[in-house]
């Protein structure tokens, strides 16, 4: 993505480039390019490197001063996703707290919650993991079975969470309970902060094809969080939990995902040219096609990032988006499979996939995770085509 810079943020931007010349050495060094929003690789290094970005102040770069940020631009905020993307630097591990709810308590949290807690996943003391999807209710969060009930001054909570990205290192969860059995679906929600430190708590790593283990299913068995943990009211969770979806598929992972994209499709150009390839008038049309959808993305997330500077309320616009990027990097990734040959088949010990064989496997799940193809195509459906709702 080309910004134009007015003087200041050049000067941002080279005052960055520097720190991050002085500061990507040693033990940062050997895992470049490594992690991402849902890849839990070189975890303790990728603490350590948030760290440094936190005390730097190059996190939380557009919150408010007074819960912790920088009170900086969007540019800025750009400007750091651009420069640590062209230096691989380890990817931070608190996406989760600061770009998924984070964002969400800025619009929803009351004045105390937003004092107790922003700061803490600024300076990177706090974790967090959302509790949303259900083994019966995935795609379908109205259909939440996660139950809470007020006992004094403490919400009750019993239920289970499936899919709880990072759940095994988060401090804090914020999970989407049904707080009112006899509401109609989408009325009986509210959404609870909740201490994941607790007897009442039992999380379970999954681990994936990719033989990464940032997934966790949550057991809460009269787990306990206090009665003004409620972010949006009681009762009010669907609205808060529909802003945090929109966060997530718009703009909170796909700048970060755009600009591994793009690295990713650097390293396929070089595997091309080591293999001798480059001149093939098959791959050369296979790499401009794929490369072409890369643009689309750019444009996407620009469209995407113009409307939050403009204070717009996303539409559709971020489902169309998620649609294409994650079709994209699916075929992205058989594209890395077809054009390694037989190398492409043979990992480390251990079974540790390298960059590009773990994009082929990762992708797989792209287009589940983060809003269900389907459930992304009824909405562009019935919103943007103006079709019949489907069936209830």
């Amino acid at each position: 993505m080309d910004l134009e810079l007015t003087p200041a943020e050049e000067a941002y931007r080279d005052r960055l480039r520097v720190w991050l010349d002085d500061h990507l050495v040693g033990e940062y060094r050997n895992y470049l390019g490594v992690g991402g929003p849902a890849d839990n690789t070189a975890w303790d290094v990728r603490i350590e490197w948030e760290k440094e970005l936190a005390a730097a102040g190059y996190l939380g770069i557009t919150w408010p001063v007074e819960y912790g940020g920088q009170g900086g631009t969007l540019n800025q905020e750009l400007i750091f996703h651009i420069e640590h993307a062209r230096v691989r630097a380890p990817y931070w591990a608190g996406v989760h707290g600061r770009d998924l709810f984070g964002p969400t308590l800025l619009h929803h949290g009351s004045e105390e919650q937003k004092r107790r807690f922003l700061p803490a996943i600024c300076r990177v003391e706090e974790l967090w993991g959302q509790g949303f999807s259900e083994p019966n209710a995935g795609s379908d969060l109205a259909g939440v079975r996660t139950t809470a009930h007020l006992e004094g001054d403490e919400w009750v909570i019993n239920g289970q969470k499936i899919w709880m990205t990072f759940g095994m290192h988060a401090d804090w969860m914020y999970v989407l309970c049904r707080t009112n059995p006899d509401a109609p679906k989408h009325k009986g929600l509210s959404l609870l902060l909740v201490p994941a430190d607790q007897d009442g708590i039992e999380v379970r790593a999954i681990r994936n094809l990719a033989n990464g283990r940032e997934f966790a299913e949550v057991f809460f068995t009269d787990a306990r969080t206090t009665s003004d943990l409620v972010v949006g009211g009681v009762d009010g969770g669907w609205g808060v939990v529909m802003s945090a979806l929109g966060t997530e598929r718009a703009g909170a992972t796909v700048l970060p995902y755009q600009m591994k994209f793009e690295q990713e499709m650097k390293d396929l150009i070089d595997v091309v040219r080591r293999r001798g390839s480059e001149g093939d008038p098959v791959v050369r049309q296979q790499l401009a096609k794929s490369w072409s959808g890369l643009q689309i993305i750019r444009w996407m997330t620009a469209r995407t990032l113009a409307a939050a500077v403009q204070g717009d309320e996303l539409g559709p616009e971020s489902s169309i988006s998620k649609i294409f990027w994650s079709h994209w990097h699916r075929s992205f990734g058989e594209l890395v499979m077809s054009l390694r040959g037989p190398e492409g088949l043979i990992v480390g010990d251990g079974y540790h996939p390298d960059l590009l064989q773990k994009a082929f496997l990762d992708s797989r799940a792209e287009t589940i995770y983060g809003g269900a193809d389907q459930i992304q195509h009824n909405i562009v459906g019935e919103r943007v085509l103006g079709l019949a709702r489907e069936p209830r």
